[in-house]
């Protein structure tokens, strides 16, 4: 996750954190809506496109908000979800090959409590009102997207065997 201290340089390097967590998060997203729909499962598909729409809208509106702004320059992978390298490596392949509707999930989830966990902490240390209303809001929109994320998950099961559980049931 992104360097707190570098929200030391304010409004301006939050924007910049939250730009850079959207983008991650749309690109993500729109992936992961992509390859499940392909797979057949449109519901949750329907929930990745759904909220890549969001995280779309939500960086556009965030720069709307900080245009002319003098943004600091956060490095891509920095936020990146599954690796640093370019998606069309045969890394970032393998792991939608090898990802379940579960895993793709949890993933999602993941990066949502992330993101929420660093506007959090920038919430708690910012002494500026303004930094601290805005990390307010993104921790608003972090928790609702991770609730999306939870319910789907709660209604998705493990494909997974839990040998352990299996044989200590005899």
């Amino acid at each position: 996750m992104g360097e707190l201290a570098e929200i030391g340089g304010g409004v301006a390097a939050l924007y910049a954190h939250a730009l850079a967590l959207e983008r991650e998060a749309a690109a993500r997203y729109e992936e992961f809506a992509a390859r499940l729909g392909d797979e057949g499962n449109d519901a949750v598909a329907g929930l990745f496109a759904q909220l890549a729409r969001f995280e779309s809208e939500h960086a556009a509106a965030l720069e709307r908000e900080c245009q002319g702004m003098a943004l600091p320059a956060i490095a891509p992978q920095q936020y990146a979800w599954l690796d640093a390298a370019a998606p069309e490596t045969a890394a970032h392949d393998l792991v939608f090959q090898l990802m379940t509707l579960h895993d793709a999930l949890e993933i999602a989830l993941a990066a949502e409590l992330r993101a929420q966990a660093f506007f959090e902490q920038v919430l708690e240390r910012a002494g500026d009102p303004r930094l601290r209303e805005l990390a307010a809001g993104m921790v608003r929109e972090e928790q609702a997207h991770a609730g999306s994320v939870r319910e789907a998950l709660a209604r998705t099961p493990d494909p997974r065997v839990d040998w352990e559980q299996v044989f200590s049931a005899r």
